[in-house]
């Protein structure tokens, strides 16, 4: 009885030994954003930190949400008496960070490069690489505060990995004719309904997951909007533009739909139906195909280098034996001739076994 509770014992500690070994780890705190310091400029308080976008934006605290918000944290930095405010927000995605830098892009600002794709307006600077959008406000702006921002994108936390990659809808979009910091990409109802665009959030049908590009363009004959609207295939797309076709949103006498692909294209506002379906015309999805699966035709599998590499070794095997045959038919004689004392060259008949039964 006392062994049965001894080993009882001796099974309760291991297991109690054992379970930190299988307990679940805690999450890993994603890397800090912001440094203390860079280019010069130097934290001069405590940095704010949050992962509430009501902290950063209470108005439009739902589009951050929807873009994938996941933190942000903001900081003051001094140089020279200067004063920099920089708050960095992190998306869950390139794509999020994306959408948030086009919704909070102005037209009047001028575009700069810094990162992905960066903007400014006075001493506001914005801009985002990968996943994170920086909002840098300056008191006073100078010829280098576009490169010391460049360094700071140097010390963000980088991303990699499919989350790193841009959205392609926007190398879809015309350029010619198209009105500066017009373009708009959204990824859900909210960021669309912020943006009071004529076509209904309805008729888009978010369920679907649709990503959205929305541009103004310019024309001789008027102005007008391009929508490029891209659903997950191409199936869904038709069935989309047969209501979308039907659905004229009344911001002007033109509305032309398209499609390419899974894209859905529409085009309306003042300009001419010509310049319309021009526009519409520059819009073409070319599919691209990535083979991801063993075909088998890698250097140790592939038929052609197993044939080469059996030749090569049957030759190494026929020069290994004609070696052994030219050491063993030569080395005897040679001795023989060299040192006739000690070894003798061999007669015709010696190898020959002889049982001498007569």
């Amino acid at each position: 009885m006392k062994r049965r509770r001894l080993l009882s014992a001796i099974l309760v500690t291991l297991c109690c030994a054992a379970a930190p070994a299988y307990a679940q780890k805690p999450p890993v705190a994603p890397a800090r954003m912001l440094p203390s310091s860079f280019a010069g400029w130097t934290s001069s308080g405590t940095l704010k930190t949050g992962t509430d976008p009501q902290q950063v934006d209470a108005a439009q605290a739902g589009v951050l949400k929807e873009d994938g918000f996941h933190d942000y944290e903001s900081a003051a930095y001094t140089r020279e008496g200067r004063k920099l405010t920089v708050t960095a927000l992190r998306f869950d995605d390139a794509t999020g960070a994306y959408a948030a830098f086009t919704f909070y892009r102005e037209p009047r600002m001028q575009l700069e490069t810094i990162g992905a794709m960066a903007a400014s307006a006075n001493d506001l600077v914005i801009f985002f690489c990968d996943n994170i959008l920086v909002r840098a406000q300056f008191d006073h702006v100078t010829e280098m505060s576009a490169a010391e921002l460049r360094e700071l994108v140097t010390v963000l936390p980088p991303l990699k990995g499919a989350k790193a990659v841009m959205p392609t809808l926007p190398s879809y979009l015309p350029r010619d004719g198209m009105t500066k910091n017009s373009a708009r990409f959204i990824v859900g109802p909210v960021a669309y309904g912020a943006l009071a665009l004529p076509v209904s959030a309805q008729a888009m049908d978010f369920s679907r997951s649709p990503e959205i590009l929305s541009a103004n363009f310019h024309f001789s004959t008027g102005d007008g909007t391009l929508m490029l609207i891209e659903y997950p295939t191409p199936q869904i797309a038709i069935e989309r533009i047969r209501l979308l076709s039907q659905t004229n949103p009344g911001a002007g006498p033109t509305f032309v739909t398209r499609r390419s692909g899974p894209i859905v294209a529409l085009a309306y506002g003042s300009f001419s139906e010509g310049d319309a379906r021009a526009l519409l015309g520059a819009v073409n999805y070319e599919a691209e195909v990535t083979w991801n699966e063993d075909t088998g035709l890698s250097r140790r599998n592939n038929i052609g280098n197993l044939v080469i590499a059996a030749c090569v070794l049957a030759l190494v095997i026929i020069l290994i034996s004609l070696g052994f045959g030219l050491i063993f038919g030569f080395t005897r004689p040679l001795l023989a001739r060299v040192f006739p004392g000690r070894f003798r060259a061999r007669k015709e008949g010696d190898d020959f076994i002889r049982l001498h039964l007569d």
